[in-house]
């Protein structure tokens, strides 16, 4: 064997085989995430066509056998030569890194697709990608397998169309999983249509016997998001306040509206990218949200003189907004796009905001007192929660860190070791504290159902007994003063019955997380534990079912001749210490589901819970009827 490291074992990776031989640096994962993500790549082009006011309608279609196709009436890919590399400008886009229409050529002013890499990637990941071109009433075709071009573009016939047309099959030697989520695809595509005004974007799936179809056109765009994503809540006033101009070469668009949940729900966007993470954009908005309400509260006396001002968190306080802005050159921290680092963007949405909120106000006495009012209500409540923080904060310094008196702890001190089961009532909390690894897990059992987060402030749900027994046991603290490295246990795990007043005590639990704690979920350290739904005795065989399915598979397994026992489960409190130690707790036997979150999906998400856990009820029914489908194991 050689252990030689000379210049002949730096490999140098030609063209795309960089790609294929790292994927996940390109496209982040060859996961489902970065199975949809080529989708994106080539429709964010396709986008970039529409901003450049050339293109009005993008079709993006989920073939029989799972290829994608996108089509667009642009401009179309140039089809001429290029000079530098002696090939056509198609063939540079879609296999030459770094190559493309944004790089200051003139091309597009403003653009989604950054580096130039969209085309070259899908291409190189894929196990086969055809374009299509109709421009200047020819059409011209070219195949590549695996990021090869089989063939130079050849114009192959006349037509009346202009755009380009790419389809694309992922390769499964790349990808964990090939098959695209319908649902996936639809929220991103939505979203896309929402943040680019009167564009229209459809989206068809052609693997089932019945096509299924969606269309995506708002000529609001982001004030018809905001009516969306405000849908479920009872909004303050009819009015959304919008604000567009531009500034420093900034297009600044705005639109908000407030309605009486608690929740702040605030999405940025720089050039249809979402940054989960907001950045100079979204501080030059809240700065002039509170400067503009508390100059205007000054004003009007709504404030007096020896008040303190309105916090950018009271005024903010159930605002829906969406942020979108466009510029040339958006510089990003992070390789993940997640955070706008230009300067001239906190000044351009700082004063297009400013001005024309301040207008709206003036116009609007009315919507203005309504706002300030709630925010001057959500200022007392901060400084109650303030006040019950540090009346916690006093006593466990007092106390030295006292932990709640029905929390049954582990020995072990390492968080990464430790877990702690979040169980439903008192009698499944004895047998969980009775089955459990003493030395790695604590069992934390909960009286009834906690208080339904979505429906109250900060200041009462820190009184609330469940709750504040969660908070000490994690030892993280809670909004604001929310330490993830302070955290106990590195798996906090979901334990209630398979029934409706378990999955509703998930629920609500998962929505505590979300509102409060959302770095727990995050960083995956939430999950759902399985309770078996049936046990399977034969003779001396015991065997635990998971599912109908399952049930199903031993009994195949086992004979169905009439001798055995199926027991099922109601609830955790029927199983004994052992049986739900062998089931439900042992790291090598039991099921566990972790619950994950997608950043750039978080508006769907936080809809998500408001209409499980809002007021409306029929949003709610509407909900759970159209994804019944979707769950099982639930007495209903």
């Amino acid at each position: 064997m050689s252990n030689e490291y000379g210049a002949d074992q730096i490999q140098i990776l030609e063209g795309l085989e960089a790609v294929r031989k790292r994927p996940g640096m390109y496209i982040g994962s060859t996961s489902s995430k970065g199975l949809h993500h080529l989708v994106y790549e080539i429709v964010d082009n396709a986008v970039d066509e529409a901003l450049a006011g050339f293109c009005d309608t993008i079709q993006v279609v989920i073939n029989k056998d799972n290829s994608i196709t996108v089509i667009d009436n642009g401009r179309g890919i140039p089809v001429g030569i290029n000079q530098k590399k002696g090939i056509s400008a198609v063939e540079v886009v879609f296999t030459i890194l770094h190559a493309g229409g944004k790089f200051g050529g003139g091309g597009y002013k403003v653009s989604g697709g950054l580096h130039g890499v969209g085309a070259a990637v899908v291409n190189a990941l894929s196990r086969w990608l055809e374009v299509e071109i109709h421009v200047d009433g020819k059409k011209y075709f070219q195949r590549y397998e695996r990021g090869i071009a089989i063939d130079q573009l050849k114009e192959v016939g006349e037509t009346d169309d202009r755009g380009t047309k790419v389809s694309f099959l992922p390769d499964s030697d790349i990808f964990e999983e090939t098959v695209y989520d319908f649902d996936i695809l639809k929220q991103r595509l939505r979203e896309m249509a929402f943040l680019t005004k009167d564009l229209k974007i459809i989206l068809r799936d052609e693997r089932d016997e019945e096509v299924k179809e969606r269309t995506f056109h708002y000529v609001g765009g982001i004030v018809e998001y905001v009516e969306y994503l405000n849908k479920n809540k009872d909004s303050l006033y009819p009015e959304i306040i919008y604000c567009e101009g531009k500034k420093d070469n900034v297009y600044v668009e705005v639109a908000l509206q407030h309605n009486n949940s608690y929740t702040e729900s605030c999405y940025s966007f720089v050039n249809n990218i979402t940054t989960p993470e907001g950045g100079t954009h979204m501080a030059g908005f809240k700065n002039a949200i509170t400067k503009t309400f508390n100059d205007y509260a000054r004003n009007q006396k709504f404030l007096k003189e020896n008040e303190p001002n309105l916090s950018g968190e009271d005024v903010r306080e159930g605002m829906t907004a969406i942020i979108s802005i466009k510029l040339p050159e958006p510089q990003f921290e992070g390789q993940t796009k997640q955070k706008l680092g230009n300067s001239e963007a906190r000044g351009a949405v700082d004063s297009v905001v400013s001005e024309q909120l301040t207008y709206f106000l003036e116009q609007n006495p009315l919507v203005a007192k309504t706002i300030i009012e709630k925010a001057i209500l959500a200022a007392r409540a901060r400084d109650a929660a303030r006040k019950a923080r540090e009346l916690t904060r006093r006593k466990t310094a007092l106390e030295g860190l006292s932990l709640p008196g029905k929390l049954a702890d582990c020995s072990e001190k390492d968080p990464s070791k430790c877990e702690i089961y979040i169980v439903e009532g008192d009698s499944a909390g004895g047998s969980a504290k009775t089955a459990r690894s003493r030395a790695n897990q604590a069992i934390l059992p909960l009286r009834g159902k906690i208080l339904n987060v979505e429906k109250a402030r900060l200041d009462k749900i820190l009184v609330n007994n469940e709750i504040k027994a969660m908070i000490t046991a994690f030892g993280t603290g809670i909004s604001e003063d929310f330490d993830i490295s302070k955290l106990r246990y590195h798996k906090i795990i979901i334990m209630t019955d398979a029934d409706v007043d378990g999955a509703h005590i998930s629920t609500l639990l998962l929505t505590f997380f979300y509102r409060f704690m959302p770095e727990l979920i995050k960083q995956g350290y939430v999950y759902l534990a399985q309770p078996p739904l049936y046990k399977v005795e034969k003779n001396k065989f015991v065997r635990y079912a998971y599912s109908d399915e399952e049930l199903n598979q031993i009994l195949n397994e086992i004979g169905r001749d009439g001798n055995y026992k199926i027991q099922r489960y109601k609830g955790l409190g029927e199983m004994d210490a052992e049986q739900l130690w062998d089931t439900t707790m042992d790291p090598e036997k039991r099921v566990l589901l972790r619950v994950t979150m997608n950043e750039e999906e978080s508006s769907e998400i936080d809809l998500t819970f408001t209409t499980l856990m809002g007021d409306k009820v029929e949003p709610r029914r509407e909900f759970i009827e159209a994804n019944a489908k979707y769950v099982k194991n639930l007495d209903i």
